[in-house]
């Protein structure tokens, strides 16, 4: 009995500290995701306080007893918002369009195709990866220019639709697709394209929906090339419209409205990412994992 004693009493001991432990993570879990989410709480929260409530606020508060949508109604007439929301679109659907098209032949060229000097030809690809972007932007700009593509869609969107990161990205997931599928394939006649398309691509289409997404996020969120690109604000994205709005609709001093602004702008985004963050998860975890 006394054996059995010490057994239970171990065993609750054990189940004791596990409780706390579970206890302490969720705990710390809570905290991290107030101090995560408390930025965005508190730029709703701006964003319907008035203005005269915000600026008689010598301690800020955590709550409004009248909240107000003018600083939204704002948003929409003191600058083309809706232009740059729609140029936005353009560039984004455009821009990842064109890349998912590079990225998916390039990856599968790099992981399925055997052609002279494709492992040197990769090593100098990923090489690319060590210039720093600032670099780049200066190249772009010159081409760009040179073309006589300042103030045009085009001009926004050709720098931007490659991505040395992404096509890594991919042909680590098309390599760990059988050889002997590829194989099977090319015995049954199989073209390369349609061995792409009907196989590989249905296979790894959480790392390719990943790779969308996070290129949405990148070009929702552009701001220096598209600055420096374009100085017309028939072209201005809605990134560029936040800074004329600081600059020119509302003054540097109402923060409500500006923060209505940038609530707008963020909620596509945030939907996208409620709607498809399984599928990110799964293509980041598949695109960490060899074999």
């Amino acid at each position: 009995m006394t054996v059995q004693n010490d057994f239970e009493k171990i065993g609750k001991a054990s189940k004791a500290r596990k409780n706390t432990v579970r206890t302490i993570t969720y705990i710390m879990l809570v905290i991290w995701a107030l101090a995560v989410l408390f930025p965005f709480y508190w730029m709703v929260l701006t964003s319907i306080k008035s203005y005269g409530a915000y600026n008689s606020e010598y301690i800020p508060q955590l709550y409004t007893l009248a909240p107000t949508m003018q600083n939204y109604k704002d948003a929409f007439t003191a600058v083309p918002l809706a232009r740059y929301f729609g140029n936005t679109l353009i560039f984004t659907v455009i821009t990842t369009a064109g890349m998912l098209a590079v990225t998916v032949l390039a990856a599968f060229a790099f992981a399925r195709l055997n052609f002279k000097g494709k492992n040197l030809l990769f090593t100098g690809f990923l090489a690319l990866m060590m210039i720093p972007n600032e670099l780049v932007i200066i190249t772009n700009f010159q081409t760009i220019t040179n073309l006589g593509m300042r103030n045009t869609f085009a001009g926004l969107i050709l720098p931007s639709i490659t991505s040395v990161f992404y096509i890594y990205l991919l042909k680590e997931n098309f390599e760990q697709i059988p050889d002997e599928l590829y194989k099977a394939a090319k015995v049954d006649g199989t073209s390369d394209f349609k061995y792409l398309t009907k196989v590989m691509i249905p296979i790894c289409q959480p790392t390719i929906v990943t790779i969308t997404i996070l290129k949405v996020i990148e070009c929702w969120n552009s701001y220096v090339w598209p600055r420096l690109i374009t100085d017309n604000s028939l072209y201005f994205l809605v990134s560029n419209g936040i800074q004329e709005i600081r600059e020119n609709g509302f003054g540097r001093e109402n923060i409500p409205a500006m923060m209505a602004a940038v609530v707008v702008i963020s909620i596509p985004l945030i939907i996208l990412f409620l709607i498809f963050h399984k599928k990110i998860m799964a293509g980041v975890s598949r695109g960490g994992t060899k074999g």
